[in-house]
């Protein structure tokens, strides 16, 4: 499955991807990120409550304008399979006091969010890669970002 050793392509489908979101706060941003997993059928709509339990718990924020909400645990029955979606909000959305214009929501079954998380963290947390992801404005540079070609694996 994997083209590059312990890397495998993150399961992003460019339905899934809208880069002029709006939203007026943190909530109203993870219930679209929430509907555009149920949207492509990675997850039933109880996973969006579950999302915005995960927040008021610990913030997803994870820096260079980027959160990562997913669901709790509890949720892990209302995901179908694995998927990621992005959601890019040119007018930022307050986030517990930090400037949100990227919101990469996770579904996954079992312990698959772990391996989610860590592979958009090697590219979120990188400045340029983020940069990228925040200023991208075509679908298809979004999955090139997040699904590098397997012709670049060595």
């Amino acid at each position: 499955m994997a083209d590059r050793p312990g890397t495998a392509p993150l399961p992003l489908d460019p339905r899934a991807v809208r880069l002029t979101a709006v939203a007026d706060s943190r909530d109203e941003a993870i219930r679209q990120c929430g509907q555009a997993l149920v949207d492509v059928g990675a997850v039933d709509e109880r996973y969006i409550n579950a999302m915005i339990e995960r927040e008021r718990s610990i913030s997803t924020y994870v820096g260079e304008g980027v959160a990562i909400p997913h669901g709790t645990l509890a949720a892990k029955d209302a995901v179908h399979h694995d998927a990621i979606c992005v959601l890019r909000f040119p007018d930022g959305v307050d986030w517990n006091g930090e400037q949100v214009t990227v919101c990469v929501g996770i579904a996954a079954r079992g312990d698959g969010h772990v391996r989610l998380l860590a592979e958009l963290a090697q590219i979120l947390l990188d400045p340029d890669s983020a940069r990228a992801l925040r200023d991208a404005t075509e679908i298809s540079a979004v999955v090139d970002l997040l699904q590098p070609s397997r012709e670049e694996a060595p």
